[in-house]
This record gives C-alpha cells, structure tokens and sequence, in this order.
C-alpha cells in the first residue's frame, strides 16, 4: 500500500484546482501509475494482439458518450451536476497530460483519448461493457464477486461499524489509500466560501491513476460512509438499455454522488441520474448525521441501500431492518426482489440452487452467525478477514470436489481451491479472482 493527499487551494477557481489536482496526482504517482498499467491495461485494445471488432465498438461507444457529455455540460442545464462531472474529467485530464508531460489546460471545450487513462477509469463499467457489447472473452466469471461489506450496529446502538473486503487478481495489488481535500463550488458561478460541495474531503481505497476507489469505500466530509458490492447483471436482454447519449457512466455517477449528496436519499437521486446500466452495484450509504449513539429508536436515513442494473435503479431507507437486525451484509447478491428477478437470478436459482439466492448463499449465512461476534473495530476487522473455509460448514459446496471450498468465505479466496477440482459453475473453480 501507498498513501497520498492532495489538497488544492479554494481560492482558484474549480477548473484550475481540479486540473492541478490531477498534475500533481500524477508527478509523484508516476511509477505506480507506470507500473499499474503494464500490469493491468496495457494490452487492452492494443498495442499488441487483441479483438478488433470488438475494440471497435468500444472506441465509438466511449466516444459517443464523452461526446455527449460534453454538449450536455455546454447547454447550461443543471449546471450543479454538469459542474462536477466537468471537473472529473478535468481532473482525469491533469493526470494524463502530467504524466504525458505536457501541461494544456483547457479553457473551453476539451476531450479525453477513450484508450487512455480513462481506461483505468472504467474497470467495472467495462465487465458490463464488454458483455454488452459481446466480446468473446468477457472478463467476468459467472458467479463471481469481489466484495462483502457490513454495517454493524453495536449492542444497545452504542456505535455503527462499517467495514468492506475487496478481492482482486495479483496483477491489481498496487493500492493506494487516497485523501482528497478539492474544495469545489456546487457550481460554476458559486461565490467563493459560500457553497463549497458538502463532499471536499474523501479518505477512500483506490489504485495508481484512478481518481476514485473503484472499491468501492469512501469516507466523507458530508458525515456519509459509501460502499458497494457488485450484483452484475445476468439477463442478456437488459443490455438494450445501455446507450452512451443519454447516461453517465457509473464511476462519474459516483463522483458526482459522493461530491454533492448530503443525505442517504440525496445521494440515490444523484446517482440514478442517467443510469448507464454499467457497474452495477448494491450500494449502501451510512448517514453518520443521522445516527445517535445509544438511540434504540433510529432516525430515518441512516442506511440507505440502491441497487442498479440497466434500465432499473430500486433504492429504500433500510435503517428499520438494520436496527431490527444488528446489522446489514452485502455479498454480491441483490436484495431487492424486483432487482434479483429483473437481472437474470431466478433462472440462476433454479439451475445452480441456493448458492445464488440472497438468504441462503453462503457467505449470507456465514454473516447472519458470526456478525454477532462484532463488538469492536478489532472483532469487526477479524470477521471481515475471515476464511475459515476448511473447518467451516457453511463453506461446503454441494457438487465441488473437493467439498471445501474457500470461495465460500467472507473474505474469498478462490486461488486456494484445487487446480483439479469438480466445480459446478466457474466462480468456484481456482482461479485469480
């Protein structure tokens, strides 16, 4: 792991602060940022071997909606939202042209190369994109998932713990824990000091020449703690909806959302806006504001739960089930009924069984027996590293051999399972997440 802070000065204006945010980002990341890409994008659409036509589409579909995000942000319409999504991408341009060595700040309009560092960008928004726009040999794995998450409400609402595990291939493992203090107005016309974004300050885990976690876990100077798990979507038929002029795609969506929101319910109506039907996620937005330690009758908002797949976002307060519970998990399944049934699950259920329903999926269960076990931050981080997959029960997989099967664990661990096992389906296979 690494660290970095970057903090710009509130009186320049956003344009200029969030490019030099990306400059200076960039100037001592430069070998991580280096490093990370031979590891993880450089063969992507090129330069060496690699599916034309499928690059192809991406190129154009990429290009589409950078194109009509651009005139969207000239109209002047909702220029809060637009506003932020500008410096975004105004940020990412001060990463590349750093690292490029070339410093051209724009003054109006501007564009980003698709195959450039936007890629690093679009990690998840590309394993929707590429079975959407049918590349032969998608990344995603069916089954497979690469987070948990829980929400803990401590005996007697004494705290709330929240806590997230991410697993990702070998070649991913340059991280970098991130502070940024980018005090931008809410809009472009905000008088300086007056109406700086309630999100300025996020402390979040991400990677070398990405301007967010991708995680995804952020903790911000709004009071709010956000956090997702992946529930993809499994229903070839939704793909219809993506089209890339008239959405954002999800980790701009993301920025926004975290940049803007105050409350739980107002960063779900940031985010589902212009929903791109790409990273589809159940996200949770924990409203500290809102909680009162050692109140056993809970204000409304303090769990607010959204979960999106192409065509459909479905969002609601969960704070009365966290408190009837003692806690909330997520584990890559999703919670919403219309979700779960919209996005291909049931006929997931019905041929592989209980491994893909939300209650009884093993790592659902494994949470609702040993969340109890939380009673501090040290108890709640040896949960969350758990894989006990050998001795545990619950780890067993019905048509494995062998039957242990460490996929099957809080934090999961699918390298550990045999070369020359018998899995049902390939999330359960060894594999390098």
């Amino acid at each position: 792991w690494a660290f970095l802070e970057v903090t710009t000065n509130a009186s320049y204006n956003d344009s200029l602060q969030a490019y030099a945010a990306g400059l200076a980002e960039a100037a001592v990341t430069e070998q991580l940022m280096y490093m990370h890409w031979m590891n993880t994008m450089v063969g992507y659409c090129g330069p060496f071997k690699y599916e034309s036509e499928y690059c192809q589409k991406l190129r154009d579909y990429l290009e589409a909606n950078l194109g009509w995000m651009e005139e969207q942000m000239g109209k002047g319409q909702d220029p809060e939202y637009w506003h932020q999504v500008r410096l975004a991408l105004l940020q990412l341009k001060g990463l590349e042209d750093s690292y490029n060595r070339r410093l051209d700040f724009p003054r109006g309009r501007f564009t980003l190369a698709p195959f450039g560092f936007l890629l690093l960008q679009l990690g998840g928004d590309l394993e929707d994109l590429e079975s959407a726009l049918n590349r032969s040999s998608p990344q995603r794995v069916l089954g497979s998932g690469s987070c948990s998450a829980l929400v803990k409400l401590l005996p007697g609402s004494r705290d709330l713990l929240v806590a997230h595990d991410t697993w990702t291939s070998y070649q991913s493992m340059l991280r970098l824990i991130k502070k940024y203090t980018l005090p931008f107005r809410t809009s472009a016309s905000g008088a300086w000091g007056k109406s700086e974004i309630p999100g300025s300050i996020q402390v979040f885990s991400s990677y070398p020449g990405t301007i967010f976690s991708a995680d995804d876990f952020y903790i911000l100077s709004s009071g709010l703690v956000t956090l997702e798990t992946t529930i993809g979507n499994n229903n070839p038929a939704r793909w219809k909806y993506l089209d890339p002029r008239s959405s954002v795609l999800e980790w701009l969506r993301n920025i926004v959302a975290n940049r803007l929101a105050r409350s739980g319910p107002e960063w779900a109506t940031v985010f589902r806006r212009f929903n791109s039907g790409t990273y589809n996620n159940q996200w949770m937005v924990v409203d500290y504001n809102a909680f009162t330690p050692g109140r056993t009758s809970p204000s409304p908002g303090v769990l607010t739960v959204l979960e999106q797949i192409p065509g459909l976002v479905v969002e609601a307060d969960l704070t009365e089930l966290l408190y009837q519970q003692g806690y909330w998990a997520s584990y890559n399944v999703p919670y919403f009924e219309e979700i779960f049934n919209a996005s291909g699950n049931l006929e997931l259920v019905r041929k592989y069984g209980d491994w893909f329903t939300y209650d009884k999926n093993p790592r659902a269960q494994i949470f609702r027996r040993n969340q109890t076990l939380v009673r501090d931050l040290d108890s709640m981080i040896r949960l969350m590293r758990s894989n006990n997959y050998l001795q545990d029960p619950l780890s067993r997989c019905q048509g494995c051999d062998p039957p242990q099967n460490a996929e099957n664990a809080i934090s999961a661990r699918s390298d550990l399972n045999p070369q020359n096992g018998t899995y049902p389906f390939p999330a359960l296979r060894q594999r390098c997440h």
